[in-house]
């Protein structure tokens, strides 16, 4: 083919433009994977435990309707959380999020303590 049947066909004006995209995606990519820390779960729930070291027990419990009666049901479960100052008591109410495995049973690290037991 000639050069004006390529330019007539567009094929060249289609080369240069999947270039630049091509590498202007690249770096959105980079940045979805970094900001993926932004979507961590967090929890909130009062220490249980401190006994261990770095490491309480927190309880959470979460509250919801019974999907067939209506009638509103409370589950609670527990998460070793990760402290590394051992600064929470049992009985403060603290703030939780999820983070990578630190050991068997810790999936989860210590982000704030909203309160004190009085």
């Amino acid at each position: 083919m000639s050069e004006e049947a390529k330019s007539d066909n567009g094929m060249e004006d289609l080369q240069d433009i999947a270039s630049p995209a091509d590498s202007m995606e690249s770096p959105s990519v980079e940045l979805a994977v970094s900001n993926d820390r932004g979507h961590r779960k967090v929890r909130t729930g009062v220490v249980v435990g401190d006994k261990a070291d770095k490491t309480i027990t927190v309880i959470v419990e979460r509250r919801f309707s019974h999907p067939l009666y209506g009638k509103g049901v409370k589950r609670s479960k527990r998460y070793h959380v990760h402290d590394e100052s051992n600064a929470c008591r049992v009985g403060d109410t603290v703030r939780i999020v999820e983070t990578r495995p630190l050991s068997k049973t810790k999936r989860w690290r210590l982000l704030e303590t909203l309160g004190r037991k009085a």
